[in-house]
């Protein structure tokens, strides 16, 4: 059984390892429905997915018409600006077949221009403002992927009084001295707000440029070995402030959630060591992004 947790403030009970949407990117609806079909089968009460998630959204709302009640609901907004971001939110409520979207976040927020356009007259920040007062969204949060997202989320949070926050978290990245200080500053900030942290990257192996062949439906390229998934699964989930978001690749799913279900306590650094040696595990993102 995957363990369940409140998501920040939002008062829902949420398993600690939510669905990606983004394993649904380019799927028939039928593989889609078997996929999430699997939700059911560990209890997962939770989905992620966004706008420019190619048909996830689509594949979603065909399935979900008979289960809605049944989960928490989040997806996410590219745009910047006040129009284009609200042009998403009712591309996604259209999408979706819903009509109101539990969590709705500014998606891979992770530059600074980015930001101050976000925050600016005229901003996103206004069309997801304007979409909680007119109850299409119940809860806003925002996201970020690369080196410096803790940082940026900070900021974002002295400015806004978000819901929720995901970034990336592994074993490898948390090696990184600049990254575990921005890390811990914002996981202290998130607790003392109540700001649920998802956290995304959990089994990631290295970079797709570094492989000769691309297998799964992922930028990167994921761990694949059912003991090393489990262990790097079980790493993450040790931490008890955080979620994990499951692999963008429907057939690394299913390994994720049972390593989410049977683990029982965090891995050692030694036995996390030896997975890096074996599996030849390298940091995502490069440290000059900090």
């Amino acid at each position: 059984m995957i363990e369940k947790m409140e998501f920040g403030k939002t008062g829902h009970q949420s398993t600690r390892t939510i669905f990606g949407g983004a394993s649904l990117w380019e799927v028939t609806q039928e593989e889609a429905d078997r996929v999430l079909d699997i939700l059911l089968k560990y209890n997962v009460n939770h989905i992620d997915t966004g706008s420019t998630y190619g048909d996830s959204e689509k594949r979603i709302g065909a399935w979900m018409k008979n289960y809605r009640k049944d989960f928490f609901l989040a997806t996410k907004a590219d745009g910047r600006t006040y129009q284009t971001a609200k042009d998403e939110l009712h591309q996604s409520l259209d999408r979706l077949k819903v009509d109101q979207i539990d969590l709705w976040q500014m998606h891979e927020l992770h530059t600074q221009e980015e930001w101050e356009e976000v925050f600016s007259a005229g901003g996103a920040i206004d069309a997801f403002v304007e979409a909680k007062e007119e109850g299409l969204v119940r809860f806003l949060g925002v996201t970020g992927h690369g080196l410096a997202a803790p940082k940026l989320h900070l900021k974002s949070l002295s400015e806004f009084d978000f819901d929720s926050v995901l970034l990336p978290y592994n074993y490898t990245m948390m090696k990184i001295p600049e990254y575990v200080t921005d890390f811990n500053s914002l996981e202290k900030t998130c607790l003392i707000k109540n700001v649920a942290i998802q956290t995304i990257k959990s089994i990631a192996r290295r970079g797709k440029g570094l492989a000769k062949h691309k297998k799964y439906n992922t930028w990167y390229n994921p761990l694949d070995n059912e003991k090393a998934i489990y262990h790097a699964v079980s790493w993450v989930l040790g931490n008890p402030n955080v979620f994990l978001n499951t692999v963008g690749d429907i057939h690394l799913l299913e390994t994720v959630l049972k390593a989410a279900s049977v683990m029982d306590e965090k891995p050692d650094n030694a036995t996390m060591e030896k997975d890096i040696e074996k599996y030849q595990i390298e940091p995502l993102f490069p440290t000059d992004e900090i």
